[in-house]
């Protein structure tokens, strides 16, 4: 494989250019001037995108390229690339490539010793984590859970030991039952923090254990309207120890906090309960201020 600083000097760069996830003002202003200086714009949807250039009054040659003909596609924006011109690749809202289209086109690319450069911005699964109140120290991606309520059962199951928080991106109409099977599967008691509508009008966050998240949404007559991303609590490292931890966690971060630094402290009792660095500091802290 070849490396950037490889690449023919006559080849243009690849630009992954983020894009609003909702609100049109989360632009980068360097994304808004990369879109205007490129000669060729690939979307996802060019009709979703063109009003996004239009907003900025930007006008540009679009070619679509999505999950269905990214294979032939590629081909057509790597012949502009190796011609010397820029192209910038976007998606419908949020980062390229985060479950959506990008990655044979991007592979390919830095196969032939193209550069590849990311123009970074919005992004769901970052948004709605930093907003959440979970664990943020480690967590899984996962992208779309299956359609089938078999599959996405079997895929949920797999996942229950999973110690590191678990995040999903969920359509509307598969919403209400994704919640409940969470809540079968995992338990009615672990902790679900949806995010609706990010940096929209309507944004919203539904948080608690999965059964209560679940009657929520039921009970909010726009519950199951927009896009969301599904964010899940890890489970313990034991989990047959289920919520009784065979360390007294509070206790003993009340005693180390007496003698040592919080930072150190939420190292400890990490290394001792495998629980969350994030969550043990906040909880030192809360027992140093007791």
């Amino acid at each position: 494989m070849k490396s950037d600083l490889n690449s023919p000097e006559r080849s243009g760069t690849l630009y992954i250019v983020a894009t609003p996830i909702g609100n049109l003002e989360d632009l980068s202003p360097r994304a808004s001037a990369t879109l205007a200086s490129v000669a060729l714009i690939a979307a996802e949807d060019t009709r979703h995108s063109g009003r996004l250039l239009q907003f900025l009054g930007i006008q540009k040659p679009m070619l679509a390229l999505h999950d269905h003909n990214e294979r032939n596609r590629a081909a057509q924006v790597l012949g502009r690339l190796e011609a010397g011109e820029d192209v910038a690749l976007v998606s419908d809202a949020g980062t390229p490539l985060i479950s959506d289209p990008g990655y044979v086109l991007v592979r390919e690319a830095r196969e032939r010793g193209i550069r590849v450069s990311p123009i970074p911005g919005p992004c769901a699964l970052v948004a709605a984590l930093s907003a959440a109140g979970l664990p943020t120290d480690r967590f899984l991606f996962a992208g779309f859970l299956p359609a089938k309520r078999g599959a996405r059962r079997s895929e949920l199951e797999a996942l229950v030991t999973e110690v590191a928080t678990l995040v999903f991106y969920e359509s509307p109409h598969r919403i209400l039952e994704t919640v409940a099977q969470i809540s079968e599967v995992m338990g009615s008691d672990r902790e679900v923090v949806l995010g609706r509508e990010l940096t929209k009008a309507f944004e919203t966050f539904y948080a608690g254990p999965a059964g209560a998240v679940s009657n929520a949404i039921e009970a909010d007559p726009n519950g199951a309207r927009g896009e969301f991303v599904v964010m899940i609590h890890g489970a313990s490292r034991n989990p047959e120890q289920g919520d009784e931890e065979a360390v007294d966690t509070d206790r003993l971060l009340r005693l180390l906090v007496a003698e040592l630094p919080v930072k150190k402290v939420a190292k400890i009792v990490a290394e001792l309960t495998g629980r969350p660095k994030n969550e043990l500091y906040q909880r030192a802290l809360d027992a140093k201020s007791a």
